[in-house]
């Protein structure tokens, strides 16, 4: 089983969110998300006031299920709390983390070396110092969404332009040549996307060595806020994004100026992201591409009604599944 991520309210934080390693019944105190539960183990979050998600992580711990499987570590700490998430929903689903990929074809137990924190940082560093002189043989890999690491991500690493993780397996089907024999370190949000990606990428038989971040970058910043991760981590919640460092690195889609704070597409039938500044806001500047902001002054403008979600522009010209050509197309972050 693969456990996954969970925390109660972080340290001074009147509220709180327990993500990841979730399953289990709604408590009296209001804890309230989605949960995946699969044959591979239970994945999402959990918010709460701080009495409920402590509450939840000691039931949690003390099912007889879970005994040396689940820890204290396993939970991940965040400030939110129930308002952040609209219900709690608990489903059963065939894969833990929506990958399209039969979890019986490639096994979560397959995959990639789990490397702590510190020994990811550690060989963060030293691929960061490889690569300025050129020597590298290693790639890093955010295996997240386009817009995840839109606004943060670790300094050098390869980001696939990818909108959904089921994508995920494509690229690496196209982009075979890029990881031939190659040392990949992988990371994602806390963890759970690397245990199938990291699995799916050995399967190929293409890397020299696949490493993964345990825990993910919430777990790498806990212990190193101010490390080569910059900007903000995305979450799939009313947050969108938590904060460890002061670091902007995404900007304003109309006007450019740094901006990492996601809003909902105000057209109806889209609702895509969209970095929009409070200037752009202010001048009506709210949708996700021109198309959208002109759908949504007509709707406007006319009685309003069901709408249905379409596929709008913005998400029309991306690429279902990026190849990268020659040397892959690397992120860089640095601080000054």
């Amino acid at each position: 089983m693969v456990p996954g991520e969970a925390a109660p309210p972080g340290p001074g934080s009147p509220r709180g969110s327990a993500e990841g390693a979730a399953a289990g019944r709604k408590q009296r105190a209001a804890a309230r998300r989605k949960v995946r539960v699969a044959s591979e183990g239970i994945n999402g979050t959990v918010g709460g006031s701080k009495v409920a998600t402590s509450l939840y992580i000691k039931v949690m711990l003390s099912q007889p299920l879970f005994k040396n499987i689940l820890c204290q570590e396993d939970f991940k700490t965040s400030a939110g709390g129930a308002h952040c998430f609209p219900d709690l929903r608990v489903g059963v689903f065939k894969e833990i983390v929506p990958m399209g990929i039969d979890p019986k074809i490639v096994s979560y137990k397959e995959t990639g070396i789990h490397l702590s924190p510190q020994e990811f940082h550690r060989e963060v560093e030293q691929y960061l110092s490889q690569a300025t002189q050129g020597q590298s043989d290693t790639i890093l890999l955010d295996c997240r969404n386009f817009y995840e690491s839109k606004i943060g991500h670790f300094q050098g690493c390869l980001a696939p332009d990818i909108r959904k993780f089921s994508y995920f397996p494509s690229y690496v089907d196209e982009n075979l040549e890029l990881f031939k024999d190659k040392r990949v370190l992988m990371y994602c949000t806390g963890g759970i996307r690397c245990e199938r990606g990291s699995a799916y990428l050995r399967s190929k038989a293409v890397c020299r060595e696949v490493y993964q971040l345990k825990g993910g970058i919430h777990k790498y910043l806990e212990e190193f806020p101010d490390g080569f991760y910059r900007g903000k981590l995305f979450v799939f919640d009313d947050r969108y994004a938590i904060c460890s460092n002061e670091d902007i690195i995404s900007a304003c889609r109309y006007c450019g100026v740094l901006w990492d704070q996601y809003k909902l597409c105000s057209s109806q039938h889209c609702r895509q992201l969209v970095l929009t500044c409070p200037s752009c806001c202010n001048k009506g500047l709210t949708a996700c591409c021109p198309v959208c902001q002109e759908k949504e002054l007509k709707v406007a403008s006319r009685a309003s009604g069901q709408t249905l979600k379409e596929e709008c522009e913005c998400t029309r010209r991306r690429p279902r599944v990026p190849i990268e050509h020659g040397s892959p197309r690397m992120l860089d972050t640095g601080k000054d």
